[in-house]
């Protein structure tokens, strides 16, 4: 079955630390880029992080310096590593697919992640 599954959110306290995963299956894992987005509540949907077929990364600037992507080739699954969490990066986490380029075309169930003050 082709399909990205996000897991690893939760309740964490400011400053503190999640790693997000997103496990793929289905297809060829090293051909498409895997990017992260998050939605909070009355926000509009915003990519936070990706890392293409080449092992090159995207972040945007706010969670610079604390997040982190990485692919995780042997399991066909995606990192997110989120260090010094802060409230405003409570969101439903999203992973998904892009190739080459296109839209981003499969997306997984999501993950609530909420950072208290």
């Amino acid at each position: 079955e082709v399909q990205l599954q996000a897991s690893g959110g939760g309740l964490v306290q400011a400053g503190g630390s999640l790693r997000l995963s997103c496990a793929t299956s289905g297809f060829p894992f090293d051909d498409y880029a895997i990017g992260w987005y998050r939605q909070a509540p009355g926000k509009e949907r915003e990519r936070v992080s990706c890392v293409n077929s080449d092992g090159t990364t995207y972040s945007m600037d706010s969670v610079k310096g604390r997040f982190t992507i990485s692919r995780g080739v042997a399991e066909n699954t995606v990192y997110l590593h989120m260090n010094a969490l802060k409230p405003e990066d409570t969101a439903v986490y999203y992973c998904a697919r892009q190739f080459r380029g296109k839209s981003y075309d499969l997306w997984g169930q999501g993950t609530q992640v909420t950072v208290s003050s």
